[in-house]
């Protein structure tokens, strides 16, 4: 059975009233070892055989129980699920173009978080990302639906030009820069998700999906998080 919904609740009474242990530093850690290991799998070809049958699905029909969350980019090339050579019911994916957070994606990671208490979230940017690259090569002001992606990209393409070098370099940095501003963005716009990070609830980890060779390389978050402080 669910809790009262945090979202019904303000912080402070949900503070106050919260009864249980969400994770702690431990499943944490084996939770992204166990992501990592499923990427070599990937990157190596040698993927793990995975249950979908009949009794795997009843068994989910009851209830899900992921041990992760991951925040990536709805390009077609970027799974979650095959990337990290997991099965139903193993990672809770929040996807849309150029891996920005709004107030429906982050209620998605809060939900998560709380309710069915993953230890673990991953935001992931991706090489060659067409939001961001889009969100570099725009002029004046970006207008519609797909322009509110590209306004939430905007301030890591400034820091990106700021730092130079050639249009591929700043791509790059575009990409690594919005990873950070996710994370600010989920210390700044999400008390409940701060409050279990600061507590060591809830481990955040960045990352860059490298299209070619299958490989997440880890990004230093909190340094590069730094850089979008003021």
């Amino acid at each position: 059975m669910f809790k009262k919904s945090f979202f019904a609740l303000p912080l402070l009474a949900f503070v106050a009233l919260i009864g249980f242990v969400f994770a702690s530093p431990q499943e944490s850690e084996e939770s992204f070892s166990k992501l990592m290991a499923g990427n070599k799998r990937f990157e190596t070809g040698s993927l793990s055989q995975k249950d979908v049958g009949a009794a795997r699905r009843k068994e989910l029909a009851g209830g899900q129980h992921p041990f992760a969350i991951v925040v990536t980019c709805s390009d077609s090339r970027v799974a979650p699920e095959i990337i990290f050579d997991e099965g139903l019911g193993d990672i809770f994916v929040v996807r849309v173009a150029g891996n920005v957070l709004d107030p429906i994606s982050l209620g998605s990671i809060e939900y998560a978080a709380e309710h069915l208490h993953a230890p673990l979230l991953i935001l992931m940017g991706h090489e060659k990302c067409g939001a961001v690259s889009a969100a570099l090569d725009a002029t004046g002001e970006p207008e519609g639906n797909i322009g509110a992606i590209l306004k939430k990209i905007m301030p890591a393409v400034k820091k990106a030009k700021a730092k130079g070098g050639s249009k591929d370099d700043m791509l790059n940095n575009a990409i690594r820069e919005n990873v950070a501003l996710s994370y600010k963005d989920i210390r700044s716009k999400s008390p409940l998700l701060k409050h279990l990070i600061d507590k060591g609830e809830l481990k955040v980890v960045a990352g860059v999906y490298h299209l070619a060779s299958g490989e997440v390389e880890q990004l230093p978050l909190e340094v590069a998080a730094a850089h979008h402080a003021h």
